[in-house]
């Protein structure tokens, strides 16, 4: 197929040409208008008037809004998302862009009554009101802060959370202690969003109070009684676990001024320290404001806020692709993306070593700045991308091996693999009464990192289904498949991403195309196929946790795909060849399929539109394709 190659050569000519000189590229994150909505109503209520990027920011916001006056999460979300239009009402406001009775805010404001108003919303858009004075802060909030006294030996810990959840409740805990608020006299009022009586709205929805009253209390007794043991006055315990709140913030702000480089985080621990008595001039909040500042990319809509900048792992992903697309090792922009990785390689102990004691430092992270929180699916890119050159030098060498135990060491007792940290899925802590405690509080193995970790150790670092770790993880993945044949992936939309995962790993590690496992879940790839070669799976089917067709092919599903599918196809089959001549068309592809965003961050909260992904996974399976069919078919 020579568009095939054409294909190829068009993507490595763009990616070449958009390198930049320390060897990374830096694609933009795109996800919902909520986090620049959090910029507008920060900087206004830090008095910061930074009028072209708050104008930046309330043009994104203004343009994604929808015909009916909402804002949604992704394009084929029903009608619109009262939590994000919310956010969006309150920072247009905030702008002094827009007044109550404009004609794009009417509709808004009738959309979020007819939802149920403000008291519907979800925890983070009520901490955002109630932050600045616009929302009743409860009594208590659900998790003590006494909880961080409490050691990780404990039967239940603050430990218990997985990392990226821990830097959010952090602040979070100490600004509804504290019940801090700070309005200015340009706040809006938003008491004419409460449908119900504001007197007493609590932050959490009955059905998830019903769960905890059901599963939780024990969270809570666990608690009170081990905090008891503390040989302190109860005034005392509590002063000094805000104090410890406060510390462990700090000692988690990288060097850019971010909280573990995620705005949402960063946006919290602004709060967090106002509460503490800490000034808007204090140099922890300049450098957190500089921080967010740094963080905004540039869309077609206007400017946004990235939840997080992902320069690793665009980098590790596309010196990768390129490389099993024909590039050498050698070549300057390989050699270049390989100097920048190994100097972002981590050789500091994280959070992550609590439970992984034997572990030794050697992953990487997500973003730039990320110097204390690696994950599995970012340190297994840059092995990756590494690979061919670890074979050429022995200092890249000795930092590969390094990578490599630290991957091997981060297997969870159960066999599979999680994004950051070992064994951390308490029952206790799922059933919080907080929107997605199942899912964003704990960190268990998921199909998409066990795969994709097994891919990796099968076809990079030598191991087969008869090495231990390789047995466990394979069971794990058998014992977890869907009953259609598909796998869940977690951090991409959704069966799609989980099921290529989970295919490409198990052959990596010797699994046979005829396993009755590969055989359902080829099927179930080949049943979900569109009519046009290609795959498109909504992001509606990781709330409800069932496929969901989108309705249209988008070009990283499609690949996901046809990788799976040519990873187990000895001859290149009919479904194989139409997704190919989809992928080799997208250089004329203009819809907003090309956009959809495909990666997984908060399940139902959260999705990603990488705008690096429309590029890297086509080019890693046409590479793929060409590789073991030949660019001749």
């Amino acid at each position: 197929m020579l568009q095939v190659r054409q294909e190829i050569n068009r993507i490595q000519s763009l990616l070449l040409s958009q390198q930049k000189q320390d060897g990374s590229w830096r694609f933009c994150l795109e996800s919902s208008p909520t986090t620049d909505a959090h910029m507008i109503i920060l900087l206004r209520t830090l008095g910061i008037d930074d009028e072209r990027l708050i104008d930046g920011l309330a043009t994104r916001i203004a343009a994604l809004q929808q015909e009916n006056g909402a804002w949604k999460l992704y394009p084929d979300e029903a009608e619109g998302n009262l939590s994000t239009t919310l956010d969006c009402y309150y920072a247009l406001l905030f702008s002094r862009r827009y007044q109550k009775n404009d004609p794009r805010l009417v509709p808004a404001r009738e959309f979020i009554r007819a939802k149920g108003g403000l008291t519907e919303a979800n925890l983070l858009t009520k901490f955002a009101a109630a932050l600045t004075g616009q929302y009743k802060w409860p009594a208590h909030f659900l998790v003590p802060v006494e909880i961080a006294l409490l050691p990780p030996s404990s039967p239940v810990s603050f430990y218990d959370f997985v990392g990226y959840a821990r830097v959010h409740l952090a602040p979070m805990m100490i600004v509804a202690d504290r019940k801090f608020a700070k309005g200015t006299a340009d706040t809006p009022d938003l008491s004419d969003l409460y449908v119900t009586s504001p007197i007493s709205p609590g932050l959490y929805p009955h059905r998830l109070l019903d769960r905890f009253a059901r599963g939780g209390q024990p969270f809570l007794a666990s608690i009170h009684e081990h905090v008891m043991r503390l040989p302190l006055l109860p005034g005392l315990l509590h002063e000094l676990s805000l104090r410890r709140l406060e510390q462990f913030m700090l000692a988690r702000v990288e060097a850019d001024g971010t909280l573990y480089n995620y705005s949402t985080s960063t946006f919290f621990m602004v709060f967090a320290l106002l509460a503490r008595g800490y000034s808007p001039r204090d140099p922890h909040i300049a450098k957190a404001v500089v921080g967010l500042r740094d963080s905004v990319c540039q869309t077609p809509e206007g400017s946004h806020l990235q939840l997080a900048t992902s320069a690793v792992w665009d980098t590790s992903l596309l010196a990768h692709a390129l490389q099993q697309s024909g590039l050498s090792a050698n070549h300057p922009a390989i050699a270049s993306a390989n100097r920048y990785l190994l100097a972002k390689q981590q050789h500091t102990y994280g959070d992550w070593k609590i439970r992984n004691p034997a572990g030794h430092p050697g992953g990487w992270g997500f973003s730039d700045f990320n110097t204390l929180n690696p994950d599995i699916d970012d340190t297994t890119a840059a092995l990756r991308a590494l690979r061919a050159q670890s074979r050429l030098d022995k200092t890249t060498a000795a930092a590969w091996k390094r990578g490599l135990d630290w991957i091997l060491s981060m297997q969870n007792d159960d066999g599979g693999w999680p994004a950051f940290e070992k064994n951390t899925d308490s029952a206790l802590i799922r059933n919080l009464p907080i929107e997605g405690s199942d899912t964003v509080s704990t960190d268990p193995s998921s199909a998409d990192l066990t795969g994709r970790t097994l891919e990796f150790l099968g076809r990079y670092a030598g191991y087969k289904e008869s090495d231990a770790p390789v047995q466990k993880a394979v069971r794990w993945l058998l014992t977890h498949q869907e009953a259609d044949g598909s796998w869940y992936g977690r951090w991409g939309i959704a069966y799609v991403y989980g099921t290529w995962a989970a295919i490409t790993g198990l052959a990596a590690v010797g699994v046979t195309s005829t396993h009755p496992a590969v055989q359902k879940a080829v099927a179930w790839l080949l049943g979900t196929q569109n009519a046009d070669g290609g795959w498109g799976e909504s992001c509606h089917s990781d709330e409800k946790k069932t496929y969901v067709a989108l309705g249209a092919s988008t070009p990283s599903q499609t690949a996901w795909a046809l990788d799976a599918l040519i990873a187990v196809s000895p001859e290149p089959t009919p479904p194989i060849l139409r997704g190919i001549d989809f992928l080799s068309r997208q250089s004329q592809a203009t819809s907003w399929s090309v956009t959809y965003p495909t990666g997984g961050g908060r399940p139902g909260g959260t999705y990603f539109a990488y705008h690096s992904y429309r590029f890297i996974w086509p080019l890693l399976a046409l590479g793929h394709f060409e590789h073991k069919y030949g660019s001749s078919r």
